[in-house]
């Protein structure tokens, strides 16, 4: 393993979990606003 994996490893991880992070709250937003709509109609 050369030293690049120390810095590459992580720093895919951590965008992975950026990514992940901000779709999912998206979703949540998402779902929150339609679920709202529903309870007005």
């Amino acid at each position: 393993m050369t030293s690049a994996h120390f810095l590459y490893i992580p720093a895919v991880l951590l965008l992975g979990l950026i990514t992940g992070y901000t779709l999912g709250a998206r979703a949540v937003r998402a779902e929150l606003e339609r679920r709202k709509q529903q309870l007005k109609e």
